[in-house]
């Protein structure tokens, strides 16, 4: 049996793109821009047109802008 300390691993859950904005203060063009520079977790497919973001992963982005 594996224990984790951190709940965020046990139930990641998506964010969908008007929540990443809403965490990040920022716009979609920025997002985007930030993603394809490699500064910015890229989004994960989640349906044919649908993408998303993990939320451990944004919000580890916003804990190392701290």
């Amino acid at each position: 049996m594996v224990h984790t300390n951190n709940s965020t691993t046990e139930m990641d859950s998506i964010l969908r793109l008007r929540e990443v904005l809403r965490i990040c203060g920022a716009s979609r063009s920025s997002v985007y821009l930030w993603v394809n520079a490699g500064i910015f977790p890229p989004p994960i497919k989640i349906g044919a047109r649908a993408v998303g973001w993990r939320r451990s992963a944004v919000q580890k982005w916003l804990d190392e802008r701290s």
